[in-house]
């Protein structure tokens, strides 16, 4: 017989750990996810708060050089008992992505450049993102790579209030880089389990009440293996959690 297991695998744009740390620890303790993915720490490994870093229920890898930027992954020692293998692929810059394996499975937290001040690097960014996604479906593990791409994958991923022409985010040179990648295999979880919302959105500009207006873009994801994916059993939006712009986005598997 086939014991199925959950997995919750949670991703947020924190916008400084410094600042957010005690939000961070509140909803490990709160939700207890099995893999948070973190992007945007703005803290080197040093700064990053000890009740955080030294999380007694977490194997963690900060990475991180201060004042922007950042990624992490926290995988629970409860799910994961052995301690992961942390690691950085080649096209990583900046500190924008560090990867686990653990227990057969394979992780990544990203951060994609936003491209506002070297669009170019952006673009050389998730070139390397999609060749990079080719290597990984030649095995048979479960992957999620996870994080804050900055590409709203198609027009109602941005609120029509904040569509503009040539806007960055939305060209149509990032958003075929971003099938591309997800054309390795991989499935826009949050999408597949929410397919007719229009109102999907996880991050919002912050001002002139827009979060709670509910007028943002949808950047951040959760990108599954296939095999991975047919098991996503739920995904949300936790808008209403934490002072980032962004709001973590969370989804649960059996497998």
């Amino acid at each position: 017989m086939i014991r199925l297991m959950s997995l919750t695998v949670a991703t947020w744009n924190v916008n400084g750990v410094r600042a957010r740390a005690e939000q961070v620890l509140g909803y490990l303790a709160r939700d207890r996810p099995d893999v948070l993915c973190l992007q945007e720490i703005k803290a080197t490994p040093l700064q990053v708060p000890p009740p955080l870093a030294e999380h007694p229920d977490y194997w963690s890898f900060w990475h991180g050089a201060g004042g922007y930027s950042g990624v992490c992954l926290l995988l629970a020692k409860s799910r994961f008992p052995e301690l992961p293998r942390f690691e950085h692929p080649t096209f990583d810059m900046e500190t924008r992505v560090v990867t686990a394996e653990a227990e057969g499975m394979f992780f990544a937290s990203i951060y994609v450049p936003n491209g506002g001040k070297d669009y170019a690097a952006k673009i050389a960014f998730l070139e390397g993102m999609r060749d990079w996604a080719g290597t990984l479906k030649e095995g048979a593990r479960p992957t999620f790579l996870c994080g804050d791409f900055n590409i709203a994958r198609e027009v109602r991923d941005v609120h029509p209030k904040e569509r503009k022409p040539d806007q960055i985010g939305t060209r149509p040179e990032e958003r075929a880089l971003l099938e591309g990648i997800l054309g390795h295999g991989l499935t826009d979880v949050g999408r597949a389990l929410d397919p007719d919302n229009d109102n999907l959105f996880t991050w919002w500009a912050p001002w002139r009440n827009l979060r709670q207006r509910n007028i943002g873009w949808r950047i951040d994801y959760v990108a599954a293996s296939a095999a991975a994916a047919a098991t996503a059993s739920r995904s949300g939006v936790l808008a209403d959690y934490g002072t980032s712009d962004h709001a973590p986005v969370v989804a649960e598997f059996a497998l």
